[in-house]
């Protein structure tokens, strides 16, 4: 089997990325849950440019006929559901701005203690 240029810098590149999410976890700026949907989304792109008959299957489980239809179909699927997840952590992130500004605000204002009997 002789290999393309695809099938050799897509795993290349998809190692990289893996990598660098994870270094990105051992310091502390990315979660656990991050860093596996990122290194599945990229394990998946490798194992497709590793292993291209696999799309067949994926075109049959799917229901889809064309093969590259399939990937295309799937690969938005999951990064609707990364858009998904970053949208959550954001909301996430607002609520607490939200909430630490009020604190400041009513630590300012020297009403902290009506804060704490609410």
């Amino acid at each position: 089997m002789t290999l393309t240029p695809y099938q050799i810098v897509a795993p290349i590149v998809s190692l990289i990325a893996i990598t660098y999410a994870w270094s990105l976890v051992f310091r502390r700026k990315k979660t656990l849950w991050e860093a596996v949907l990122w290194s599945l989304f990229w394990g998946m792109v490798a194992w497709f440019a590793l292993q291209p008959d696999i799309v067949g299957y994926l075109a049959v489980v799917t229901g889809i006929q064309d093969r590259e239809n399939a990937v295309v179909i799937t690969f938005l699927g999951i990064l609707f559901l990364l858009v998904f997840t970053l949208v959550i952590r954001i909301e996430e992130l607002e609520q607490r701005q939200t909430r630490i500004v009020r604190r400041i605000a009513l630590k300012d204002a020297g009403m902290e203690d009506k804060e704490k009997g609410e």
